[in-house]
């Protein structure tokens, strides 16, 4: 965790987690200047800041004008924005993207529009204005998957079996950039996540499963940049999960973050849901 009393950026979209990460930052004594993303930031979220604004998601210019002007060099930047949203370059446009923006898109994204070529590409910009993009689990350690059980209540012999089948393969899934989840029942994949996101992955395992008892496995690769994207779930993934028939979330410890862990272990332990993490080879 980093020591410095120097103000933090905060790059904030939509979630509870920008506000865990307000809250974890000044904490630890950070100064706290947020950049809320228009029609996307939590409304709780100023109130955990010393100052606030807000700006476009593709008002890069902004962003940086602002961050700078309160004496930000670091920032993280958490908080959902939706992945369909992002890979419609037309109602990006609507947004009013300043000329950096612009430029970004022209130059860098508008042949690559996945996830960590976005992140390296507004990092890099934010890099050249003097502003460094940190890892965005810096300030919430304690709200990582952990490894083992992490409730009351542990897998079945049958959601064991299932983990011992699937992790190896979402382990390599992962790596080729496929997606970050995977869904499986008596060995044998009822689904993969790829744009549609975890929830959409949830519901669509729930209806091609008929029998109740699979397993959802979800991580992130070796070599994941945790600056941004690190995969999340929170109480309401148990909860989609329980109700789709899911027996059992499995985590990569350290690679997932659970948005208010101890509300996720009581919503699993509740709801009967194995709740594990498996720390990395």
């Amino acid at each position: 965790m980093a020591t410095t009393n120097e103000p933090l950026g905060l790059i904030a979209g939509g979630g509870r987690l920008p506000l865990l990460v307000a809250s974890g930052a000044r904490s630890a004594g950070r100064t706290v200047v947020a950049v809320g993303l228009r029609d996307q930031f939590d409304p709780a979220l100023p109130a955990l800041c010393d100052r606030f604004h807000t700006a476009g998601i593709v008002q890069i210019g902004r962003w940086i004008r602002l961050l700078r002007r309160d004496g930000a060099r670091e920032a993280i930047m958490v908080g959902g924005v939706s992945k369909r949203r992002m890979h419609d370059p037309l109602r990006l446009f609507r947004q009013l993207p300043d000329l950096r923006a612009a430029l970004l898109w022209y130059r860098r994204l508008r042949h690559d529009r996945r996830n960590h070529a976005l992140l390296a590409a507004v990092a890099d910009e934010l890099a050249g204005a003097g502003i460094t993009i940190m890892d965005s689990t810096a300030y919430i350690p304690d709200h990582l998957a952990a490894p083992g059980v992490m409730g009351r209540v542990a897998p079945s012999r049958d959601s064991q079996g299932d983990v011992d089948f699937g992790w190896p393969l979402l382990s390599r899934i992962v790596e080729l950039d496929i997606g970050q989840s995977i869904a499986v029942r008596d060995r044998d994949v009822i689904a993969v996540e790829a744009v549609e996101g975890t929830d959409a992955l949830i519901d669509r395992a729930g209806s091609l499963c008929r029998a109740k008892g699979w397993t959802l496995l979800k991580t992130s690769k070796s070599t994941h940049d945790m600056r941004a994207d690190v995969p999340t779930v929170g109480v309401s993934t148990i909860e989609r999960l329980a109700a789709a028939g899911g027996r059992a979330l499995v985590l990569g410890a350290g690679r997932v973050i659970m948005i208010d862990r101890p509300a996720v272990i009581a919503a699993a332990d509740r709801l009967g849901v194995a709740l594990v993490g498996v720390a990395s080879a």
